[in-house]
């Protein structure tokens, strides 16, 4: 089983990226966060599952794609699950920044259900199947 951690403001992408994981072959659980604040609640809380890697948006009220990234990366017990960004922005400063902040890699959002799914698949090949992912606490 798979632990996910999607952190997307905009419940329309979320309920189609919950979609698109629900047809993978890999058991997964989405965690869904609307926001920052909320993610750094969940991966403070103890009992919420440690995720085996993190789906981030940029662009989100409160606290942004950026600062959790840099939050994640800056606390030792969480800076060895991967960040993935999964966002709108195909900003070169935004893809940059996310590096920089050791963003495991960046995606810009599909515009359709089929790209997508493309994109979920590949994340199941590449981070289920392929890579070995830190042990959950």
């Amino acid at each position: 089983m798979v632990n996910v951690l999607l952190v997307e403001d905009d419940d329309g992408d979320a309920f189609l990226l919950k979609e698109a994981m629900n047809k993978t072959q890999f058991e997964n659980v989405l965690h869904h966060c609307h926001d920052g604040l909320e993610a750094q609640s969940f991966l403070q809380d103890q009992a919420s599952p440690r995720p085996d890697f993190i789906l981030l948006d940029l662009n989100m009220p409160r606290m942004g794609g950026l600062e959790v990234l840099k939050w994640v990366k800056e606390h030792d017990d969480l800076k060895d699950i991967p960040v993935g960004i999964l966002t709108t922005s195909s900003a070169e400063d935004d893809i940059s920044q996310s590096y920089k902040n050791y963003a495991s890699y960046y995606i810009v959002k599909p515009t359709t259900f089929d790209d997508l799914m493309s994109v979920v698949n590949l994340i199941d090949d590449f981070w289920i199947k392929t890579v070995q992912l830190p042990n959950a606490r």
